[in-house]
């Protein structure tokens, strides 16, 4: 069973939708025992990571993830919730994450060309910089579908995947039993269902 963290910020619908469209067993909750009792963890998100950092820590959930990763059971961040997988943020102030993966998340601007928008919103293709079981049966350049306007920085230490806009940015983040992507697989087409399906019945590593 898939168990889809739920603390108050995500869009919990369509990622349930196409867990379910690949065959996964999943359940949105808020309960640490159904956390504790799944086999592999989402943590989804959308808006600002103070906001997030904070309604995590209310709930009591912050260290029930930390704990559940660090025993080896499978965690996968989507867009704001990878963002929470690393040592902390400069979005709007300095925030802490959940210390999982090394790195931090710093605002697009000024890091890439004036003449871009912000925050990216669109298609763009992956390039791959080393092998994961979550891009089985993914090829190089499928698009998948961004919305941010910060990134994850100085994160050599667990990067899969890149996407370019006006510099190469991660978009897919592993370490071990720790993973996540920037953009929205549950948005991204052929190409988001197989990231998820490979989350679903694969084996990390």
């Amino acid at each position: 069973m898939v168990a889809i963290i739920d603390y108050g910020v995500g869009n919990l619908f369509s990622l349930t939708s196409s867990l379910k469209a690949v065959g996964g067993d999943t359940v949105i909750t808020g309960d640490p025992a159904v956390i504790c009792s799944a086999d592999k963890l989402i943590l989804p998100g959308v808006g600002a990571f103070g906001d997030a950092a904070e309604k995590l820590e209310a709930s009591g959930l912050r260290q029930v993830i930390i704990d559940q990763a660090h025993s080896g059971k499978p965690v996968m961040g989507i867009c704001l919730g990878m963002q929470l997988l690393f040592e902390k943020s400069f979005e709007y102030g300095e925030h802490t994450g959940l210390g999982l993966l090394k790195g931090e998340i710093v605002p697009m601007a000024g890091s890439i060309p004036d003449t871009l928008k912000i925050p990216h919103i669109g298609w763009n293709g992956l390039h791959k910089v080393r092998d994961s079981f979550l891009l089985t049966d993914v090829r190089e350049n499928d698009c998948v579908y961004f919305v941010h306007s910060f990134y994850g920085a100085n994160c050599a230490d667990s990067l899969v995947a890149t996407a370019e806009y006006g510099k190469e940015l991660p978009a897919i983040v592993q370490k071990g039993n720790i993973m996540g992507c920037q953009f929205h697989p549950e948005k991204s087409g052929r190409v988001g269902l197989t990231i998820l399906k490979n989350f679903v019945f694969g084996v990390s590593r």
